[in-house]
Protein backbone atom coordinates (compact mmCIF):
# COMPACT_ATOMS: atom_id res chain seq x y z
CA UNK A 1 0.00 0.00 0.00
CA UNK A 2 1.62 3.38 -0.87
CA UNK A 3 2.35 5.93 2.37
CA UNK A 4 -0.15 8.53 2.60
CA UNK A 5 1.24 12.07 0.90
CA UNK A 6 2.18 15.22 2.76
CA UNK A 7 1.53 18.24 0.78
CA UNK A 8 3.70 20.90 1.02
CA UNK A 9 1.94 23.79 0.18
CA UNK A 10 -1.77 24.82 -0.53
CA UNK A 11 -1.39 27.52 -2.87
CA UNK A 12 -2.23 26.98 -6.74
CA UNK A 13 1.36 26.49 -7.52
CA UNK A 14 2.52 24.45 -4.19
CA UNK A 15 -0.78 21.84 -4.97
CA UNK A 16 -0.29 21.76 -8.80
CA UNK A 17 2.72 21.54 -9.32
CA UNK A 18 1.86 23.19 -12.74
CA UNK A 19 4.26 20.67 -14.37
CA UNK A 20 5.52 17.71 -11.79
CA UNK A 21 4.34 16.71 -8.88
CA UNK A 22 7.91 16.80 -7.52
CA UNK A 23 8.98 20.10 -8.72
CA UNK A 24 6.42 21.29 -6.29
CA UNK A 25 7.80 19.52 -3.23
CA UNK A 26 4.22 17.67 -3.53
CA UNK A 27 4.80 13.77 -3.45
CA UNK A 28 1.56 12.39 -4.65
CA UNK A 29 1.41 8.32 -5.20
CA UNK A 30 -0.75 7.24 -7.62
CA UNK A 31 -2.67 4.27 -8.36
CA UNK A 32 -5.01 6.13 -10.80
CA UNK A 33 -4.97 3.49 -13.75
CA UNK A 34 -5.97 3.70 -17.17
CA UNK A 35 -7.55 7.19 -17.59
CA UNK A 36 -8.68 6.00 -21.29
CA UNK A 37 -11.25 3.91 -20.03
CA UNK A 38 -14.78 4.57 -20.56
CA UNK A 39 -16.48 7.20 -18.49
CA UNK A 40 -19.54 4.92 -17.43
CA UNK A 41 -20.04 1.35 -16.55
CA UNK A 42 -18.39 -1.80 -16.19
CA UNK A 43 -18.48 -4.39 -13.69
CA UNK A 44 -17.37 -2.60 -10.07
CA UNK A 45 -14.28 -4.02 -9.22
CA UNK A 46 -12.22 -3.11 -5.84
CA UNK A 47 -8.75 -2.21 -4.66
CA UNK A 48 -6.53 0.83 -5.52
CA UNK A 49 -6.22 5.21 -4.03
CA UNK A 50 -8.79 7.31 -4.62
CA UNK A 51 -7.74 11.30 -4.06
CA UNK A 52 -10.14 13.58 -3.53
CA UNK A 53 -9.46 17.64 -3.73
CA UNK A 54 -12.12 19.98 -1.49
CA UNK A 55 -11.87 23.17 -0.11
CA UNK A 56 -11.31 23.68 3.64
CA UNK A 57 -10.61 25.29 6.60
CA UNK A 58 -6.44 25.48 7.38
CA UNK A 59 -4.83 24.64 10.24
CA UNK A 60 -8.00 25.28 12.49
CA UNK A 61 -9.71 21.81 11.14
CA UNK A 62 -10.74 19.11 13.82
CA UNK A 63 -11.67 15.47 13.27
CA UNK A 64 -15.11 16.28 15.91
CA UNK A 65 -18.15 14.52 13.90
CA UNK A 66 -20.28 17.22 15.84
CA UNK A 67 -18.86 20.22 14.34
CA UNK A 68 -19.50 19.93 10.62
CA UNK A 69 -20.04 22.71 8.69
CA UNK A 70 -17.69 22.72 5.58
CA UNK A 71 -17.85 20.17 2.71
CA UNK A 72 -14.91 18.56 3.23
CA UNK A 73 -15.66 17.82 7.16
CA UNK A 74 -18.97 16.22 6.18
CA UNK A 75 -17.34 14.14 3.77
CA UNK A 76 -14.41 13.27 6.13
CA UNK A 77 -16.94 12.73 9.02
CA UNK A 78 -19.22 10.17 7.02
CA UNK A 79 -16.49 8.35 5.59
CA UNK A 80 -15.90 7.25 9.69
CA UNK A 81 -19.44 7.77 10.63
CA UNK A 82 -23.05 7.22 10.62
CA UNK A 83 -26.38 9.32 11.22
CA UNK A 84 -29.18 7.37 12.32
CA UNK A 85 -30.87 8.92 8.56
CA UNK A 86 -29.58 11.20 6.14
CA UNK A 87 -31.63 12.80 3.33
CA UNK A 88 -32.06 10.90 0.26
CA UNK A 89 -32.00 12.81 -3.16
CA UNK A 90 -35.57 13.41 -3.03
CA UNK A 91 -34.96 15.34 0.20
CA UNK A 92 -36.75 13.19 1.96
CA UNK A 93 -35.27 11.45 5.57
CA UNK A 94 -33.88 7.91 4.99
CA UNK A 95 -32.81 5.19 7.65
CA UNK A 96 -29.16 4.54 8.13
CA UNK A 97 -28.07 3.49 11.76
CA UNK A 98 -32.14 3.76 12.27
CA UNK A 99 -33.73 0.56 10.75
CA UNK A 100 -36.70 2.06 10.95
CA UNK A 101 -38.81 4.96 12.99
CA UNK A 102 -42.35 5.00 14.17
CA UNK A 103 -44.23 7.81 15.87
CA UNK A 104 -46.98 8.20 18.65
CA UNK A 105 -50.39 9.91 17.36
CA UNK A 106 -49.50 13.15 19.75
CA UNK A 107 -45.88 13.14 17.48
CA UNK A 108 -44.11 13.62 21.14
CA UNK A 109 -42.44 9.75 21.31
CA UNK A 110 -40.48 8.67 18.53
CA UNK A 111 -39.42 4.20 18.52
CA UNK A 112 -36.12 4.09 16.78
CA UNK A 113 -35.21 0.43 16.32
CA UNK A 114 -31.20 0.28 15.46
CA UNK A 115 -30.36 -1.30 12.88
CA UNK A 116 -27.41 -4.38 13.42
CA UNK A 117 -24.19 -2.42 13.17
CA UNK A 118 -20.56 -1.97 14.92
CA UNK A 119 -18.07 0.23 15.83
CA UNK A 120 -14.49 0.04 13.79
CA UNK A 121 -13.08 -1.85 17.33
CA UNK A 122 -15.64 -4.53 17.25
CA UNK A 123 -18.58 -2.84 19.96
CA UNK A 124 -22.04 -2.72 18.60
CA UNK A 125 -23.81 0.46 18.24
CA UNK A 126 -26.30 0.72 21.33
CA UNK A 127 -29.23 2.94 22.32
CA UNK A 128 -26.27 4.34 24.71
CA UNK A 129 -24.24 5.66 22.30
CA UNK A 130 -26.80 7.43 20.57
CA UNK A 131 -28.84 8.81 23.39
CA UNK A 132 -25.13 9.57 24.59
CA UNK A 133 -23.89 11.10 21.27
CA UNK A 134 -27.27 13.46 21.12
CA UNK A 135 -26.51 14.42 24.69
CA UNK A 136 -22.77 16.16 24.04
CA UNK A 137 -24.42 18.04 20.70
CA UNK A 138 -27.01 19.66 22.84
CA UNK A 139 -25.04 20.13 26.42
CA UNK A 140 -25.04 23.60 28.21
CA UNK A 141 -23.13 25.85 25.77
CA UNK A 142 -22.40 24.40 22.92
CA UNK A 143 -22.83 25.53 19.62
CA UNK A 144 -22.76 22.67 17.12
CA UNK A 145 -24.98 22.57 14.27
CA UNK A 146 -27.34 20.35 15.30
CA UNK A 147 -27.87 21.57 18.95
CA UNK A 148 -31.19 23.09 17.37
CA UNK A 149 -33.16 20.46 15.86
CA UNK A 150 -32.11 18.02 18.45
CA UNK A 151 -32.93 19.73 21.13
CA UNK A 152 -36.38 19.12 20.75
CA UNK A 153 -35.58 15.39 22.52
CA UNK A 154 -35.96 15.31 26.35
CA UNK A 155 -33.04 13.33 26.81
CA UNK A 156 -33.60 12.45 30.68
CA UNK A 157 -37.10 11.23 29.48
CA UNK A 158 -35.77 9.00 26.60
CA UNK A 159 -35.01 5.80 27.32
CA UNK A 160 -33.35 2.13 26.05
CA UNK A 161 -35.58 -0.56 25.61
CA UNK A 162 -33.15 -3.62 24.85
CA UNK A 163 -30.38 -3.27 23.09
CA UNK A 164 -31.51 -2.16 19.53
CA UNK A 165 -34.52 0.09 20.52
CA UNK A 166 -34.55 4.21 21.59
CA UNK A 167 -38.04 5.63 22.72
CA UNK A 168 -37.36 9.50 22.28
CA UNK A 169 -39.72 11.70 24.26
CA UNK A 170 -39.81 14.91 22.91
CA UNK A 171 -40.55 18.31 24.51
CA UNK A 172 -43.22 19.42 21.78
CA UNK A 173 -44.92 17.64 18.90
CA UNK A 174 -42.49 17.30 15.83
CA UNK A 175 -44.21 15.78 12.98
CA UNK A 176 -41.10 16.10 10.90
CA UNK A 177 -38.59 14.45 13.38
CA UNK A 178 -36.57 12.37 11.42
CA UNK A 179 -35.51 15.33 9.58
CA UNK A 180 -33.78 16.26 12.93
CA UNK A 181 -31.87 12.57 12.69
CA UNK A 182 -30.86 13.46 9.67
CA UNK A 183 -28.96 17.19 10.34
CA UNK A 184 -26.01 17.65 9.81
CA UNK A 185 -23.67 17.20 12.75
CA UNK A 186 -25.77 14.29 14.56
CA UNK A 187 -23.75 11.29 13.67
CA UNK A 188 -23.26 8.86 16.53
CA UNK A 189 -20.01 7.57 18.05
CA UNK A 190 -19.26 5.04 20.89
CA UNK A 191 -20.33 6.46 24.55
CA UNK A 192 -21.06 9.55 22.84
CA UNK A 193 -17.21 11.50 22.46
CA UNK A 194 -15.18 11.48 20.19
CA UNK A 195 -11.65 10.47 20.19
CA UNK A 196 -9.77 13.17 18.21
CA UNK A 197 -6.57 11.55 17.60
CA UNK A 198 -7.45 8.40 16.57
CA UNK A 199 -11.27 8.64 15.78
CA UNK A 200 -13.77 5.45 15.98
CA UNK A 201 -16.99 5.24 14.30
CA UNK A 202 -19.01 3.17 12.05
CA UNK A 203 -18.62 4.03 8.99
CA UNK A 204 -17.32 2.88 5.57
CA UNK A 205 -13.84 3.11 6.55
CA UNK A 206 -11.04 3.67 9.19
CA UNK A 207 -8.77 5.75 9.99
CA UNK A 208 -5.38 6.21 9.07
CA UNK A 209 -4.37 9.82 9.57
CA UNK A 210 -4.98 13.14 9.49
CA UNK A 211 -2.65 16.54 9.03
CA UNK A 212 -5.06 20.01 9.86
CA UNK A 213 -5.85 22.03 6.50
CA UNK A 214 -3.57 19.14 4.36
CA UNK A 215 -4.68 15.34 3.96
CA UNK A 216 -6.78 12.99 5.49
CA UNK A 217 -6.51 9.14 5.06
CA UNK A 218 -8.97 6.61 5.54
CA UNK A 219 -9.02 3.15 4.57
CA UNK A 220 -11.69 0.15 3.66
CA UNK A 221 -13.93 -0.99 6.52
CA UNK A 222 -14.64 -4.86 5.88
CA UNK A 223 -17.19 -5.30 8.27
CA UNK A 224 -19.34 -2.08 7.11
CA UNK A 225 -23.02 -2.83 7.49
CA UNK A 226 -23.84 -1.54 4.08
CA UNK A 227 -20.78 -3.05 2.06
CA UNK A 228 -17.27 -2.79 2.41
CA UNK A 229 -15.79 -0.25 -0.17
CA UNK A 230 -14.69 -0.89 -3.30
CA UNK A 231 -11.69 1.31 -2.80
CA UNK A 232 -8.25 0.18 -0.45
CA UNK A 233 -7.62 3.90 0.77
CA UNK A 234 -9.54 6.88 0.08
CA UNK A 235 -7.22 10.92 0.82
CA UNK A 236 -8.72 14.08 1.24
CA UNK A 237 -6.77 16.85 0.10
CA UNK A 238 -7.47 20.33 0.63
CA UNK A 239 -7.14 23.67 -1.80
CA UNK A 240 -9.01 26.29 -1.74
CA UNK A 241 -8.17 27.52 -5.43
CA UNK A 242 -10.64 25.88 -7.85
CA UNK A 243 -8.49 26.59 -10.50
CA UNK A 244 -5.82 24.57 -8.45
CA UNK A 245 -8.18 21.47 -8.05
CA UNK A 246 -8.93 21.18 -11.39
CA UNK A 247 -5.22 21.09 -12.28
CA UNK A 248 -4.46 18.68 -9.77
CA UNK A 249 -7.28 16.72 -11.63
CA UNK A 250 -5.70 17.21 -15.07
CA UNK A 251 -2.35 16.65 -14.18
CA UNK A 252 -3.75 13.02 -12.64
CA UNK A 253 -2.88 14.48 -8.70
CA UNK A 254 -5.98 13.35 -7.63
CA UNK A 255 -8.93 11.49 -9.15
CA UNK A 256 -12.04 13.79 -7.59
CA UNK A 257 -12.19 17.31 -7.39
CA UNK A 258 -15.13 19.00 -5.79
CA UNK A 259 -16.98 22.21 -6.42
CA UNK A 260 -16.24 23.60 -9.85
CA UNK A 261 -17.42 26.51 -11.71
CA UNK A 262 -19.65 26.05 -14.55
CA UNK A 263 -16.63 27.57 -17.04
CA UNK A 264 -14.35 24.81 -15.95
CA UNK A 265 -17.17 22.13 -16.32
CA UNK A 266 -17.29 23.44 -19.79
CA UNK A 267 -13.67 23.97 -20.87
CA UNK A 268 -12.60 20.32 -19.47
CA UNK A 269 -15.80 18.32 -20.45
CA UNK A 270 -13.81 16.38 -22.74
CA UNK A 271 -10.36 15.52 -21.01
CA UNK A 272 -12.59 14.51 -17.42
CA UNK A 273 -15.54 13.29 -16.23
CA UNK A 274 -18.10 16.22 -15.31
CA UNK A 275 -20.98 15.54 -12.65
CA UNK A 276 -23.35 17.95 -12.34
CA UNK A 277 -25.67 17.25 -9.40
CA UNK A 278 -29.28 18.85 -9.60
CA UNK A 279 -30.41 22.13 -8.34
CA UNK A 280 -28.34 21.98 -5.35
CA UNK A 281 -26.50 25.04 -5.29
CA UNK A 282 -28.03 27.83 -3.85
CA UNK A 283 -26.69 31.51 -4.34
CA UNK A 284 -28.01 34.06 -1.82
CA UNK A 285 -26.90 37.11 0.81
CA UNK A 286 -27.35 36.76 4.20
CA UNK A 287 -27.94 40.54 6.05
CA UNK A 288 -28.36 40.68 9.66
CA UNK A 289 -31.64 41.83 10.52
CA UNK A 290 -30.89 42.77 14.32
CA UNK A 291 -28.21 45.18 13.69
CA UNK A 292 -28.02 48.82 11.77
CA UNK A 293 -28.33 48.94 8.92
CA UNK A 294 -29.95 46.06 8.09
CA UNK A 295 -32.44 46.40 11.20
CA UNK A 296 -34.35 48.74 8.97
CA UNK A 297 -36.62 46.28 6.57
CA UNK A 298 -36.85 48.93 4.14
CA UNK A 299 -33.24 48.36 3.14
CA UNK A 300 -33.52 44.83 2.89
CA UNK A 301 -36.15 45.57 0.51
CA UNK A 302 -34.47 47.50 -1.12
CA UNK A 303 -31.80 44.74 -1.90
CA UNK A 304 -35.04 42.62 -3.14
CA UNK A 305 -35.64 45.13 -5.71
CA UNK A 306 -32.01 46.21 -6.56
CA UNK A 307 -30.42 42.53 -7.50
CA UNK A 308 -30.94 41.78 -11.09
CA UNK A 309 -30.74 37.98 -10.99
CA UNK A 310 -31.10 37.11 -14.66
CA UNK A 311 -27.74 39.10 -15.04
CA UNK A 312 -26.16 37.34 -11.78
CA UNK A 313 -27.00 33.66 -13.84
CA UNK A 314 -25.30 35.34 -16.77
CA UNK A 315 -22.68 36.87 -15.33
CA UNK A 316 -21.21 34.52 -12.35
CA UNK A 317 -23.48 31.33 -12.86
CA UNK A 318 -22.36 31.54 -16.83
CA UNK A 319 -25.99 30.88 -17.65
CA UNK A 320 -25.93 27.88 -16.11
CA UNK A 321 -29.13 28.32 -13.59
CA UNK A 322 -31.98 29.49 -12.76
CA UNK A 323 -32.92 32.76 -10.62
CA UNK A 324 -34.47 32.71 -7.39
CA UNK A 325 -37.17 34.22 -5.72
CA UNK A 326 -35.55 35.02 -2.33
CA UNK A 327 -36.61 31.63 -0.64
CA UNK A 328 -34.27 28.87 -0.32
CA UNK A 329 -35.52 25.12 -1.50
CA UNK A 330 -37.22 26.20 -5.22
CA UNK A 331 -38.83 22.97 -6.13
CA UNK A 332 -38.46 21.31 -2.92
CA UNK A 333 -41.37 20.37 -1.03
CA UNK A 334 -43.62 22.94 0.65
CA UNK A 335 -41.54 25.85 -1.37
CA UNK A 336 -43.95 28.84 -2.01
CA UNK A 337 -43.42 28.36 -5.77
CA UNK A 338 -46.62 30.77 -6.26
CA UNK A 339 -45.63 34.00 -5.20
CA UNK A 340 -44.34 36.79 -7.83
CA UNK A 341 -41.16 36.18 -9.15
CA UNK A 342 -38.77 39.19 -8.69
CA UNK A 343 -37.34 41.11 -11.09
CA UNK A 344 -35.24 44.09 -10.76
CA UNK A 345 -37.08 47.19 -10.42
CA UNK A 346 -34.61 50.53 -9.52
CA UNK A 347 -37.39 52.73 -9.20
CA UNK A 348 -38.67 50.91 -5.63
CA UNK A 349 -35.55 50.50 -4.88
CA UNK A 350 -34.54 53.81 -4.44
CA UNK A 351 -37.55 54.69 -2.97
CA UNK A 352 -37.06 52.18 -0.15
CA UNK A 353 -33.62 53.20 0.13
CA UNK A 354 -34.63 56.65 0.63
CA UNK A 355 -37.11 55.43 3.25
CA UNK A 356 -34.77 53.59 5.08
CA UNK A 357 -32.67 56.70 5.31
CA UNK A 358 -29.56 55.09 3.85
CA UNK A 359 -29.17 57.25 0.34
CA UNK A 360 -25.64 57.98 -0.47
CA UNK A 361 -24.82 54.80 2.43
CA UNK A 362 -21.87 52.79 2.20
CA UNK A 363 -22.29 49.21 3.64
CA UNK A 364 -19.00 46.94 4.22
CA UNK A 365 -20.06 43.77 2.16
CA UNK A 366 -18.29 40.57 3.03
CA UNK A 367 -16.85 38.13 0.59
CA UNK A 368 -14.34 35.36 0.26
CA UNK A 369 -13.19 33.02 -2.09
CA UNK A 370 -13.95 30.17 0.52
CA UNK A 371 -16.16 28.81 -2.15
CA UNK A 372 -16.49 29.08 -6.09
CA UNK A 373 -18.73 32.35 -7.09
CA UNK A 374 -19.17 34.18 -3.56
CA UNK A 375 -16.39 37.16 -4.73
CA UNK A 376 -17.71 37.17 -8.28
CA UNK A 377 -21.54 37.55 -6.95
CA UNK A 378 -20.00 40.40 -4.22
CA UNK A 379 -18.72 42.39 -7.19
CA UNK A 380 -21.33 41.94 -9.46
CA UNK A 381 -24.31 42.93 -6.41
CA UNK A 382 -21.90 45.81 -5.79
CA UNK A 383 -21.63 47.49 -9.06
CA UNK A 384 -25.64 46.89 -9.62
CA UNK A 385 -26.06 48.92 -6.23
CA UNK A 386 -23.97 51.99 -8.06
CA UNK A 387 -27.69 52.57 -9.93
CA UNK A 388 -29.48 53.64 -6.83
CA UNK A 389 -26.57 55.57 -5.25
CA UNK A 390 -25.47 53.10 -2.77
CA UNK A 391 -22.08 51.90 -2.34
CA UNK A 392 -21.26 48.29 -1.16
CA UNK A 393 -17.26 47.85 -0.04
CA UNK A 394 -16.76 44.62 -1.31
CA UNK A 395 -14.37 43.18 2.14
CA UNK A 396 -12.54 39.76 0.62
CA UNK A 397 -12.57 38.00 3.93
CA UNK A 398 -9.88 34.93 4.75
CA UNK A 399 -10.90 31.86 3.08
CA UNK A 400 -10.04 29.37 6.12
CA UNK A 401 -12.06 31.21 8.17
CA UNK A 402 -14.64 32.79 5.97
CA UNK A 403 -18.07 30.87 7.30
CA UNK A 404 -16.94 31.27 10.99
CA UNK A 405 -16.34 35.37 10.45
CA UNK A 406 -20.08 36.06 8.56
CA UNK A 407 -21.57 34.22 11.63
CA UNK A 408 -20.54 36.77 14.60
CA UNK A 409 -19.39 39.77 12.55
CA UNK A 410 -20.23 41.99 9.78
CA UNK A 411 -24.19 43.15 8.37
CA UNK A 412 -23.67 42.00 4.59
CA UNK A 413 -22.23 38.92 3.32
CA UNK A 414 -22.40 36.54 -0.06
CA UNK A 415 -23.75 33.08 0.79
CA UNK A 416 -24.42 29.72 -0.38
CA UNK A 417 -25.90 26.67 0.50
CA UNK A 418 -26.12 23.09 -0.88
CA UNK A 419 -29.43 20.99 -0.21
CA UNK A 420 -31.42 20.19 2.96
CA UNK A 421 -35.42 19.83 3.00
CA UNK A 422 -36.96 22.80 4.09
CA UNK A 423 -38.32 21.80 7.30
CA UNK A 424 -33.95 21.54 8.02
CA UNK A 425 -33.26 24.51 6.61
CA UNK A 426 -35.65 26.97 8.98
CA UNK A 427 -34.79 24.93 11.99
CA UNK A 428 -31.12 25.39 11.56
CA UNK A 429 -30.85 29.25 10.30
CA UNK A 430 -34.57 31.00 11.03
CA UNK A 431 -35.43 29.97 14.36
CA UNK A 432 -34.96 32.26 18.16
CA UNK A 433 -33.19 28.86 19.16
CA UNK A 434 -30.92 28.24 15.79
CA UNK A 435 -27.07 27.80 16.09
CA UNK A 436 -26.21 28.69 12.44
CA UNK A 437 -28.68 31.88 12.31
CA UNK A 438 -26.38 33.99 10.55
CA UNK A 439 -29.11 36.72 9.62
CA UNK A 440 -29.91 36.68 13.15
CA UNK A 441 -33.76 36.67 12.16
CA UNK A 442 -35.57 36.08 16.20
CA UNK A 443 -39.31 36.21 16.15
CA UNK A 444 -41.40 34.63 18.53
CA UNK A 445 -44.73 34.46 15.90
CA UNK A 446 -42.04 32.99 13.13
CA UNK A 447 -41.00 29.83 15.74
CA UNK A 448 -45.19 29.47 16.58
CA UNK A 449 -46.03 29.10 12.57
CA UNK A 450 -43.08 26.26 12.32
CA UNK A 451 -43.74 24.58 15.79
CA UNK A 452 -47.38 24.66 14.89
CA UNK A 453 -46.24 23.00 11.43
CA UNK A 454 -44.55 20.41 13.62
CA UNK A 455 -47.81 19.83 15.59
CA UNK A 456 -49.96 18.36 13.11
CA UNK A 457 -50.43 15.41 11.05
CA UNK A 458 -52.95 18.04 8.53
CA UNK A 459 -50.17 17.95 5.36
CA UNK A 460 -52.17 20.52 3.96
CA UNK A 461 -52.18 22.38 7.22
CA UNK A 462 -48.85 21.78 6.93
CA UNK A 463 -48.36 23.28 3.88
CA UNK A 464 -50.23 26.25 4.49
CA UNK A 465 -48.22 26.93 7.41
CA UNK A 466 -44.81 26.74 5.98
CA UNK A 467 -46.37 29.00 3.26
CA UNK A 468 -47.50 31.98 5.55
CA UNK A 469 -43.60 31.26 6.98
CA UNK A 470 -42.33 32.25 3.80
CA UNK A 471 -44.28 35.25 2.94
CA UNK A 472 -42.40 36.77 5.99
CA UNK A 473 -39.29 35.90 4.60
CA UNK A 474 -40.23 36.84 1.18
CA UNK A 475 -41.30 40.46 2.39
CA UNK A 476 -38.47 40.92 5.25
CA UNK A 477 -36.15 38.41 5.71
CA UNK A 478 -32.50 38.20 5.95
CA UNK A 479 -31.48 35.79 3.11
CA UNK A 480 -31.94 37.17 -0.35
CA UNK A 481 -31.47 33.98 -2.07
CA UNK A 482 -31.30 35.28 -6.17
CA UNK A 483 -29.86 31.84 -7.76
CA UNK A 484 -29.78 27.82 -7.92
CA UNK A 485 -27.63 26.21 -9.88
CA UNK A 486 -25.95 22.25 -10.23
CA UNK A 487 -23.64 21.37 -7.76
CA UNK A 488 -20.23 20.83 -9.82
CA UNK A 489 -17.79 17.99 -9.38
CA UNK A 490 -15.49 15.90 -11.74
CA UNK A 491 -13.60 12.79 -11.39
CA UNK A 492 -10.81 11.13 -13.94
CA UNK A 493 -12.09 8.95 -17.12
CA UNK A 494 -11.81 5.87 -14.62
CA UNK A 495 -13.45 6.77 -11.48
CA UNK A 496 -16.81 4.85 -11.33
CA UNK A 497 -19.93 5.38 -9.23
CA UNK A 498 -20.61 8.94 -8.61
CA UNK A 499 -24.30 9.55 -8.34
CA UNK A 500 -24.98 12.37 -10.62
CA UNK A 501 -28.79 12.80 -9.05
CA UNK A 502 -27.48 13.14 -5.43
CA UNK A 503 -27.51 17.00 -4.54
CA UNK A 504 -25.33 18.03 -2.10
CA UNK A 505 -25.32 17.07 1.28
CA UNK A 506 -27.34 14.52 0.63
CA UNK A 507 -26.91 10.47 1.29
CA UNK A 508 -25.61 9.31 -2.16
CA UNK A 509 -23.47 12.96 -2.29
CA UNK A 510 -19.60 12.03 -1.37
CA UNK A 511 -20.30 8.13 -0.99
CA UNK A 512 -16.57 7.52 -1.74
CA UNK A 513 -17.67 3.67 -0.07
CA UNK A 514 -19.36 3.20 -3.17
CA UNK A 515 -16.97 4.56 -6.18
CA UNK A 516 -14.36 2.08 -7.57
CA UNK A 517 -11.51 2.78 -10.12
CA UNK A 518 -11.96 0.84 -13.55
Amino acid sequence: MPSPLSPSAFSRRGFLGLGTAAAAGLVLPGCAGDSGAASTGGQPRSGGRLRAAFSGGGAAEVLDPHQTNLYVEIARTKALFDKLAEYGSDMSPQPRLAESWEPSADLRTWRITLRQATFHDGRPVRPVDVLASFARIVEPGSARRAKSALSVIDLPASRAVGDRVIEFRLKRPYGEFPNALATLGAYIVPGGTPDLTKPVGSGPFTFRSFEPGRSFVVVRNDEYWDGAPYLDELQLLISNDEAARVNALLGKQVEYAHDLTPTSARTHEQSVQIHRLPLSNFHGLAMKVDRPPFNRPELRQALFHLVDREELIRSVLHGSGQPGNDLYGKNYKYYAGDLAQRGQDLDRAKALLKKAGAEGATIDFDTSDASTGLKEAALAISDQAKAIGLTLNVKLGNKDSYWADIAKSGVLASYRSGAMPLESHISQRLLTSSTTNNTQWRRPDFDKLYHDAQSTTDEQKRADLYRRMQQQLFDEGGFLWWGVSDWIVASAQNVRGVDEKAPANTLNWARFDKVWLA
